[in-house]
């Protein structure tokens, strides 16, 4: 039995893109943000949703935009995270923002040129 990795991409996409839309509702009703201030972040958990679902149709650019918006999430954190944080935590958040959607656009990229053995049958359509 092969491993199933497009799926492993799909969850940890899913799960990535879930995680941070819980994360923002959360923290902008935890924090009693004013709807107007919370909508941006609400918008990016939904983008982030849609990311994660546009690889299940393409893979080839819904991979290629898993891996780029994981290093501009990365990147924008990091520049902009408070500077009052300390560094391990600005760290572990870069990496929380960035990583999972490298993966998973990496594993989409790997099973769209590399066939079979990467799990889930051939690529039909």
């Amino acid at each position: 039995m092969k491993f199933p990795w497009v799926r492993l991409a799909r969850a940890l996409a899913l799960v990535w893109a879930g995680f941070w839309m819980f994360f923002f509702i959360v923290e902008s009703w935890s924090w009693h943000t004013p709807l107007n201030a919370a909508l941006p972040w609400v918008g990016a958990g939904l983008l982030f949703i849609v990311l994660a679902l546009v690889p299940w149709r393409w893979e080839l650019p819904g991979g290629l935009l898993l891996v780029v918006v994981g290093f501009a999430a990365g990147v924008a954190y990091a520049i902009w995270s408070a500077a009052r944080l300390p560094v391990h935590g600005r760290m572990l958040t870069t990496l929380a923002i960035s990583v999972p959607p490298i993966v998973a656009g990496v594993l989409f990229l790997m099973r769209r040129h590399g066939g079979e053995h990467l799990g889930a049958g051939p690529i039909r359509g």
